[in-house]
């Protein structure tokens, strides 16, 4: 029996795209989700990158769900260290208001950007040691059972929005077990610890007043496309990408120099992000993501269409959808 399929769009901006031309691309990938059959779709909190679209998250996910009906629209995830408990809990606790039991609150603790950055959000390097009692803070305002005498989250109070662990180690996957909360790993990038960070996660599982036992969902790279060579066409394009944004960022690169760079021992790192990865037609893409929930045993599998264009994820997100949940 087939899993649940949701989708994490980066809401990528192409290099011959305006970041007006990729908003309006999210929200046709929601649609199309909607349409197809996914369960969610999901946005991550990045900062200071040209190509991602994604960093006011909240105020993305409340446009989306305004041209949406029925997808659960969520964030995978929000950097938690960024902000305060008490303004997050406002913000999802207003989304959940205008969407009623369509918004996810997924939580991370990484800074999201550089440490340029960090600074420039104000941030201090040291609260991502806090981050497992800024959950429960947020949580307690979300479930109208503030830790704070005095101080309450309005609107959010009582919205009692469903939260989520992400993660790409073993310390997110300990936090949501202890926690009972739903797990979700970061392996369309991250792919290192994934089966020992679910073997941990579930073996040391906790139910609680939201979960009565472990929830895992697990994220995989597609380009799926209606023949091969395209699709790892689309890949091809997507690595080079990869090259300029995180090899050398603010560096213009030609097609060679960049499929020089990425035979270099220096891009290693960059092909170990797509282990997780499926590219190609239907059915190849298909069979690797069966095999894929087979090997993790996840609940639910979070989908990247990593296509370098709206055009080309749409086509993707139709063309698993078909092949995958009939």
């Amino acid at each position: 029996m087939s899993l649940p399929l949701s989708i994490l769009d980066l809401a990528s901006v192409a290099r011959d795209q305006s970041v007006a031309e990729s908003l309006a691309g999210t929200v046709a990938l929601a649609r199309k989700s909607e349409e197809t059959g996914y369960q969610r779709v999901w946005y991550a909190e990045h900062h200071n990158m040209a190509s991602i679209a994604s960093s006011a998250t909240s105020v993305l996910i409340a446009h989306v769900a305004a041209h949406t009906n029925t997808i659960r629209l969520g964030s995978g995830g929000i950097m938690l260290p960024n902000h305060a408990p008490l303004l997050i809990a406002e913000q999802f606790g207003t989304l959940e208001t205008l969407h009623p039991g369509r918004i996810d609150l997924g939580l991370g603790r990484a800074p999201g950007t550089d440490q340029n950055t960090l600074r420039a959000l104000r941030r201090d390097p040291a609260s991502a040691e806090s981050f497992p009692s800024d959950v429960l803070e947020l949580q307690a305002y979300l479930r109208g059972q503030s830790r704070i005498p005095g101080v309450d989250a309005y609107p959010g109070k009582g919205t009692d929005v469903p939260l989520y662990i992400l993660g790409s180690s073993l310390f997110g996957a300990e936090l949501a077990a202890v926690l009972g909360l739903p797990y979700a790993f970061a392996s369309h990038f991250a792919p290192g610890a994934l089966h020992e960070a679910i073997a941990l996660y579930r073996s040391q599982f906790t139910p609680s007043e939201q979960l009565g036992e472990p929830y895992v969902i697990a994220a995989y790279n597609v380009i799926a496309a209606d023949d091969q060579a395209d699709a790892e066409r689309q890949l091809q394009e997507v690595m080079r990408s990869r090259v300029a944004l995180l090899l050398a960022p603010g560096t213009q690169f030609t097609d060679e120099q960049a499929d020089a760079l990425l035979k270099s021992p220096k891009a290693q790192h960059l092909h170990q992000m797509m282990t997780y990865s499926a590219v190609g037609t239907p059915d190849v893409v298909g069979e690797k993501v069966a095999e894929f929930a087979e090997q993790t045993g996840a609940d639910e599998l979070m989908i990247a269409h990593q296509g370098p264009r709206v055009d080309e994820r749409l086509r993707s997100v139709e063309l698993l959808a078909d092949v995958y949940l009939g």
